[in-house]
């Protein structure tokens, strides 16, 4: 999270714990960084103008004085898609799915325009297996960083460098231009790829990859049908924001 998405996320933060507080030990927690970021973050906000109060002491904190002039509450993209798939997996079926959907319409539709349209992109690249798969949950490899870096470089359409252990252990690294996030059999997720290294699309699953990060190198456009094709015994559902 680079530091204007993360001076907007600790405004949010602050607001949905008001009006308790919040210690710069607890948010340094909740965003991966030092309690000194934090403090400098808290110092920069006040100079903008907006209202966070320091309260001294061992259980002091920082508060946000909630007043008129605040902006609304914003969400990221990757909170949308978040709600997307949600209720994606819930299906239709579920009592207030249809007020549920258009809640979100009106969400996204209140996005800056750039955001909505980042929010609806990335919307397309995260896609769900249907229902009548028992699920089971794996424990990943590189854990939620791994996560949280695909999702970025999806959203950014930027290259990923992964390393990457397959099912017989065999521990390989690879530049791959990220196409599509799936969750799929058994309740795992999956990223499918055009991987450089085999010159081809490649289906990477989660809890085999040890780590990822982003080479910042920005991935050619390729067809996200090309993507999905590839993955066998997969009757695919996207998640809509619209």
């Amino acid at each position: 999270m680079n530091r204007t998405d993360r001076l907007h996320a600790l405004v949010d933060e602050l607001r949905a714990a008001a009006p308790k507080s919040r210690s710069a030990r607890e948010l340094a927690r909740r965003f991966e960084v030092s309690a000194r970021t934090i403090e400098r973050d808290v110092s920069a906000l006040q100079e903008s103008g907006v209202p966070v109060r320091a309260a001294p002491g061992r259980k002091g904190g920082y508060t946000l004085d909630e007043t008129p002039s605040l902006p609304p509450l914003g969400f990221t993209p990757h909170e949308a898609v978040a709600i997307a798939l949600a209720l994606s997996r819930a299906g239709d079926e579920q009592p207030f799915a249809e007020q549920a959907r258009s809640a979100l319409r009106k969400l996204v539709a209140a996005m800056p325009g750039p955001e909505g349209e980042l929010a609806r992109e990335l919307a397309r690249r995260v896609r769900m297996r249907l229902p009548g798969d028992s699920p089971r949950q794996p424990l990943p490899l590189g854990g939620a960083a791994v996560s949280r870096t695909i999702e970025e470089a999806l959203l950014r359409r930027s290259v990923l460098r992964l390393e990457y252990v397959d099912r017989k252990g065999a521990a390989t690294s690879r530049a791959v231009e990220p196409g599509v996030f799936l969750g799929g059999r058994g309740g795992f997720w999956y990223l499918v790829g055009w991987c450089r290294l085999r010159e081809d699309v490649r289906v990477f699953r989660l809890d085999r990859i040890a780590s990822a990060e982003s080479t910042g190198e920005r991935a050619p456009d390729r067809p996200l049908e090309g993507y999905a094709a590839d993955v066998p015994e997969m009757i695919m559902r996207e998640t809509a924001v619209d």
